[in-house]
């Protein structure tokens, strides 16, 4: 028995079904079902019982599948480490980052540069989902998630809350004065009826979030639409297409903003990111300094 077996076994206990762990690990469906075969003929136990369409671990597969993972948990840790010897420190820090970024983590990775300057970098932008399955992949160690996400199979390091922040290309008829000095204010209840284009796409992070904002008020917003590309949403509100609610972030990253802006007024309207990785899967070198460099960063 090899490794590459103990991955297989490992991704059909997790998936429960053939095909999903072979779609999991890009492969078809009979070659991962021979292995399954082979393993059990090796061993001499059987380590999956069918329930109907699922596959559900036996005793003695519960029990082989703790030593699967740790197995391959030093495995990947002790090739890990080796490239970071042969490479010098070193290595590449693989992170995925969502389409609306946390600013601390750009932040991070400039301060990463000057202390780490020998490490390579593999950025991958993308929404908060397909990030999970990037990682679960093995194709970013890391990922910047806009929450709420599953988090059961994660280490999950919170990021700060943000404001929320209503934008558009005409003023508000009648915006909350919030004093001197102090951004322009509205509630939810007054942006009823107002065409709103919102960040993310429908189903997924940011926009779901925002509706469920709309929900906690008992406010029925008028969407026309969602788009993933903040580019292109800020420019389609600057040119009146349409308003829209992003978080804090957006504003810092696009200071120059031709729009009007309005914090949205309660208490509970802010969302969060997260610097996620998979639990019980080695995290390279350059990973675990970048993820004590965020840690440090964070306030007190």
């Amino acid at each position: 028995m090899d490794i590459k077996q103990c991955r297989y076994f490992i991704a059909i206990a997790e998936e429960k079904q053939i095909t999903a762990a072979a779609r999991r690990l890009h492969m078809a469906q009979p070659p991962l079902s021979q292995q399954l075969k082979l393993m059990e003929e090796e061993l001499g136990v059987i380590l999956f019982e069918r329930k109907g369409r699922m596959m559900e671990l036996t005793q003695a597969g519960r029990s082989f599948y703790d030593y699967a993972v740790t197995l391959t948990k030093y495995m990947e840790e002790a090739v890990m480490e080796m490239q970071s010897f042969r490479h010098g420190i070193r290595g590449k820090l693989a992170i995925g980052i969502n389409t609306i970024s946390d600013r601390l983590i750009p932040q991070a990775l400039q301060q990463f540069r000057t202390t780490h300057p020998q490490v390579t970098y593999k950025i991958q932008q993308n929404e908060s989902a397909q990030l999970c399955r990037l990682l679960e992949d093995g194709k970013v160690e890391l990922a910047c998630v806009r929450m709420p996400v599953q988090t059961e199979r994660y280490e999950v390091l919170h990021l700060p809350q943000e404001r929320l922040f209503y934008i558009s290309s005409t003023p508000l008829d009648s915006p909350t004065e919030m004093g001197p000095g102090v951004e322009m204010g509205t509630y939810f209840e007054q942006l009823t009826g107002i065409p709103l284009l919102l960040p993310s796409t429908e189903g997924l992070g940011m926009f779901e979030l925002i509706l469920g904002k709309f929900r906690e008020h008992q406010v029925t917003p008028s969407i026309m639409g969602e788009c993933s590309d903040i580019n292109m949403l800020l420019e389609l509100v600057r040119l009146g297409f349409a308003s829209s609610i992003v978080p804090h972030t957006v504003l810092q990253l696009y200071p120059e903003h031709p729009f009007h802006v309005y914090r949205i007024q309660d208490q509970h309207s802010t969302v969060g990111s997260a610097l996620v990785w998979l639990q019980n899967r080695y995290l390279s070198k350059p990973a675990q300094h970048f993820v004590q460099l965020v840690q440090g960063m964070l306030p007190m």
